[in-house]
């Protein structure tokens, strides 16, 4: 199972983390975050297990641990915002074969808009926060 939880996470983290993903490569740390994650949702797990739930009851509830601070992709939202707002510039950069780098930057960019803020489940759909981030890809847009 440890290794199964470890594939889906190294998943989730590359479709939805692209960021994260770029960081792990760049450090070679890959591999000692992946075994760190799934060794700390281990006792939930064996929990599961005595509780003879099934097994793919584990794996949604381990995986819904295991993404739970990843949760909600900064990724995943600049790149909506970036496709809706940004069309042309989307798929410029997106036929350009840049496009994650350019969202791993706008990332970076927007940091100080998340933090102030704040960005998690609860107020992702703010249109303010959206505002915000669209203003931030438009200056960094302007400034290329």
């Amino acid at each position: 199972m440890q290794e199964m939880l470890k594939e889906k996470l190294w998943t989730y983290i590359v479709q939805n983390n692209a960021d994260l993903m770029l960081n792990l490569q760049q450090d070679f740390s890959v591999t000692g975050y992946l075994e760190q994650k799934v060794f700390n949702v281990q006792p939930l797990a064996s929990q599961l297990l005595a509780e003879n739930k099934p097994g793919y009851i584990i794996e949604e509830l381990c995986m819904e641990e295991l993404t739970k601070d990843l949760r909600p992709s900064k990724f995943n939202y600049i790149h909506s915002v970036l496709e809706d707002e940004f069309g042309q510039n989307f798929l410029r950069i997106k036929e350009s074969g840049l496009l994650t780098y350019e969202i791993v930057n706008l990332i970076s960019e927007s940091e100080t808009v998340f933090e102030t803020l704040g960005f998690t489940q609860v107020n992702e759909q703010y249109r303010m926060l959206r505002y915000a981030i669209a203003g931030t890809i438009r200056q960094y847009m302007e400034s290329k």
